[in-house]
């Protein structure tokens, strides 16, 4: 069973701060659990799925990550009793979490902790924001007063989004 923590390198609602949660990427099983007791941990979803009577009575907060091919609707049931969902960026170029984050606000109207893991940027913070993320653990290679400057790259945005509903146009009346 691989148990990490996910990095110091933690942006949560637009400051710096240590991080409490710790990753499962392989490895998990039932049985293993209780060795986790006490411990705030982000599970796969596929493990959610197929444990969460087990996950459920045990000690300690337990988020969820999606990768992102996977679909937030599997979570429809737990939803609001999940205190982090996690949502993987593999790869750069890989945006479908952009739109996953969108969904779990608009659509099903989550208020927890939408956390951006993988391969999280400077360039896509202030972007991630607008769709709903609150939490970004940024890649190794990255500066973290540089990524906190990026929030304040644009002053204003035109189109509607998760952190402004209204467009500009409707602002400026």
């Amino acid at each position: 069973m691989e148990t990490r923590q996910m990095t110091n390198k933690l942006i949560k609602d637009g400051a710096a701060q240590p991080d409490s949660w710790y990753l499962q990427s392989s490895g998990l099983t039932a049985e293993s659990l209780p060795a986790l007791d006490g411990m705030d941990i982000i599970v796969p979803l596929a493990f959610w799925l197929a444990q969460k009577s087990a996950i459920q009575s045990r000690k300690g907060n337990t988020g969820v990550w999606l990768d992102s091919h996977e679909l937030p609707a599997a979570l429809a049931d737990d939803i609001h009793a999940i205190p982090v969902i996690a949502l993987n960026f593999p790869e750069f170029k890989d945006g479908r979490s952009f739109s996953t984050a969108r969904e779990l606000r608009q659509r099903m109207g989550y208020q927890g902790e939408v956390r951006a893991i993988g391969d999280v940027l400077r360039d896509q913070l202030f972007f991630m924001r607008r769709c709903g993320f609150n939490a970004f653990v940024l890649r190794d290679d990255q500066d973290m007063d540089a990524a906190l400057a990026a929030f304040n790259d644009f002053h204003d945005a035109y189109q509607p989004a998760i952190d402004q509903p209204l467009p500009l146009f409707r602002r400026r009346q």
